[in-house]
């Protein structure tokens, strides 16, 4: 199932889309994360055995999945090789990464994240060297603590697709990731969550992103170099990862910064991020 937050009559809902993606069914769910929280990937089928009937999705503004998370994202950093190297090119004291170094962890702070064809925020006067991420967003959708990689999968309620906005120089200057990835109009999110029972396990999916129309990143979600269920049992080693918690596992190679001479995005480019089975994240740079 494909599950998205939309906007009716000035009123914020869940749904759940149609087979043929044209319209949307609400749900009686107060909002997503009450949905992963109370009903889950068991008891889901029952709750769309009560939804609405369907509304064109043409009279609907979507949102993003989960428009305000409850604790800020957890994001892998250079957790592709390709990208690790083009990272490492652009500035070897920010990024370089050993061969068998461990996953490089960071956290994002969403205040409310950006629904599809939402502004991506380019902060003049703050921002230099606005960068774009297409990255396979994990929604955990149960409280998971000490849990192997090997029962990883029985903790995820779904994906998403993330673009993991970067301002490069503040990004680099601080000698951390946190500021630089957390202004506001950072964190754009969507068309949906597609459940995990859609999607086998680990995911192997075609990732993409476009600006402007031209392809930038290409990739399979299978090169991650720290997979789902590793990082799932990393995590949940030290920390309680509760429902709802969302994991973005990194960007494959193409990002801006990557290029020779990097290509930064400006005010009016438009930012596409893919991924198979879930869908286009489409986003205007203001």
């Amino acid at each position: 199932m494909k599950l998205v937050t939309f906007l009716r009559a000035g009123q914020e809902r869940v749904g759940v889309l149609t087979e043929d993606g044209a319209a949307v069914r609400p749900l009686p769910c107060a909002d997503m994360q009450a949905l992963i929280e109370t009903t889950g990937l068991a008891r889901l089928g029952e709750l769309v055995r009560r939804a609405e009937e369907a509304v064109p999705l043409s009279v609907v503004t979507l949102c993003a999945p989960i428009p305000r998370p409850r604790q800020d994202v957890i994001c892998l950093g250079i957790n592709y090789r390709a990208h690790a190297q083009e990272a490492d090119r652009y500035n070897a004291d920010a990024f370089h990464k050993e061969e068998k170094a461990v996953p490089i962890y960071f956290s994002k702070r969403v205040t409310e994240a950006v629904a599809p064809e939402g502004f991506i925020e380019s902060h003049p006067g703050l921002v230099e060297r606005l960068d774009y991420e297409a990255e396979l967003a994990v929604i955990i959708g149960k409280t998971a603590k000490n849990v192997s990689a090997a029962d990883a999968a029985d903790y995820i309620f779904g994906y998403t697709v993330l673009n993991d906005v970067s301002a490069r120089v503040l990004q680099t200057s601080h000698k951390q990731w946190y500021f630089g990835k957390s202004l506001d109009g950072f964190t754009p999110m969507g068309p949906c969550i597609t459940t995990a029972d859609e999607i086998t396990f680990p995911p192997r999916l075609a990732i993409s992103a476009r600006v402007n129309g031209e392809l930038r990143q290409d990739a399979l979600t299978d090169q991650l170099i720290t997979g789902i269920g590793d990082i799932l049992a990393e995590l949940s080693s030290g920390m309680t990862l509760l429902p709802g918690t969302i994991i973005a596992t990194g960007t494959p190679s193409g990002v801006g910064m990557g290029f020779d001479p990097p290509r930064f995005l400006k005010s009016g480019d438009v930012v596409e991020c893919t991924i198979e089975k879930i869908g286009t994240l489409r986003n205007p740079v203001r």
